[in-house]
């Protein structure tokens, strides 16, 4: 492991020499560029640099064995060293795992009622609230771009963005069938039902990862239907755009302008089509993106919402958790921290660390 390290190392020695270069020094963006990652490594520098010194304190007692006078002043300094330098091993293990290239990315958020009629679009409508509530605890910012309400209350579908750095390496977990299991207001008899939504977290694209033909749209207009007012649906403003070659779909119709439904529309396309590049990718490369969406089906899912047990199960890692009114309210960060520890743990492994 330690050699793989000292190999990271001499990648950040041969990267600040590259930044003397008068070719780099032209470019502006290779400047940008060399110098994340060369912030990226400054830390493992610094840890290995402390490793080193824990090394020579270990030797430096082997070597005064049989010295009265240093002896024992320099077994003790070793036996600090040897702790230190195995919490110095678990940190520095860190920078073997493979990065997502993603998770410092914004999200595209879609969240839309899967199997169980009224009861899923008013769980459906719980979820998009909750990763809302989630986002404002870390500082970003969320924004409704779509959202199509049930006439029984609820949400069918709902597309938010949530910006901030790393809120993809954070959230990404979350694509998946989520399951409730609790006691409709409507349910006369006290019966349980069950019912799911699903959830995409997409990174979100910008223009120069994804170019969108404008031969490869079609474009269609009209009148916005729903909540929003006289003034929402006096003009055509609702807008509904399909990706020709793959046959996506977006419609947004929230904005009283045309021109900014657009704009959003083309942004959720973009997310689209490049997260299924990304997971063809993955495919080739024999990888596989946790949290697939699936159909929305009951017996396929990631996490069950327990009301009378009040009880939050993850299934990918075997884990409940409590008090399941706070978790809606957006308190998932006990929950995001153990699956973002097990994909850890796995990319430890599958780098042989």
């Amino acid at each position: 492991m330690i050699e793989k390290l000292r190999v990271l190392a001499k990648e950040h020695a041969d990267l600040q020499t590259r930044l003397q270069d008068p070719a780099v020094l032209a470019d502006p963006w290779e400047i940008a560029r060399i110098g994340k990652r060369i912030r990226a490594l400054d830390p493992l520098v610094g840890l290995l640099k402390e490793y080193d010194a824990c090394e020579r304190a270990i030797a430096f007692a082997a070597e005064s064995k049989g010295d009265p006078e240093m002896e024992a002043l320099a077994e003790e300094e070793a036996e600090a060293a040897r702790k230190r330098k195995a919490a110095l091993e678990g940190e520095m293990r860190m920078f073997l795992i493979p990065k997502d290239p993603d998770d410092d990315r914004s999200v595209i958020l879609e969240v839309r009622a899967g199997a169980g009629g009224d009861e899923a679009a008013l769980f459906a409508a719980e979820l998009l609230r909750m990763y809302i509530r989630y986002a404002e605890t870390r500082g970003w910012k969320a924004e409704l771009l779509h959202k199509a309400d049930q006439e029984g209350g609820g949400a069918k579908e709902a597309i938010g963005r949530i910006t901030g750095k790393g809120a993809y390496g954070r959230l990404k977990f979350e694509s998946g069938v989520h399951r409730v299991q609790r006691v409709p207001v409507t349910e006369s008899k006290g019966r349980i039902h069950t019912s799911t939504a699903t959830v995409a977290i997409l990174p979100e694209a910008e223009e120069v990862d994804m170019e969108i033909k404008s031969q490869d749209l079609r474009i269609d207009v009209f009148r916005s239907s729903g909540p929003g007012g006289q003034s929402v649906n006096r003009t055509d403003s609702a807008v509904r755009i399909t990706h020709l070659p793959t046959g996506a779909v977006v419609t947004c119709q929230d904005e009283k302008s045309q021109l900014k439904n657009k704009t959003k529309a083309l942004s959720i396309l973009r997310s689209r089509l490049y997260a299924a590049e990304q997971e063809r990718l993955a495919k080739e490369r024999g990888e596989l993106r946790s949290g697939q969406i699936g159909t929305g089906d009951r017996s396929e899912k990631i996490r069950t919402y327990n009301f009378p047990q009040d009880r939050v199960t993850d299934h990918r890692i075997q884990q409940n958790f409590g008090n399941l009114p706070v978790i809606l309210e957006g308190d998932i960060d006990g929950i995001l921290t153990a699956l973002k520890e097990r994909e850890q743990e796995e990319k430890i492994a599958g780098a042989g660390a």
